[in-house]
């Protein structure tokens, strides 16, 4: 999914994403607002890892359909 698509289906994967990762605050969603990059940086914040390991995982969630 490229950065358009994924900005563009924000308020709809929010939901997801918080699924998924549940140490996300609704601020962080909030600040995130659909650019990837800001979602792998919160995951790496919030879970304390490395920043590969965060897109490794975003990269993973992308792939399953979201």
């Amino acid at each position: 999914m490229n950065s358009d698509q994924f900005a563009g289906n924000w308020k709809q994967l929010k939901g997801k994403a918080k699924e998924q990762w549940g140490k996300l605050t609704d601020d962080d969603l909030t600040v995130i607002e659909g650019k990837r990059d800001q979602l792998v940086g919160r995951v790496q914040e919030r879970y304390g890892i490395a920043k590969e390991k965060a897109e490794e995982e975003v990269s993973a969630w992308e792939k399953r359909g979201l």
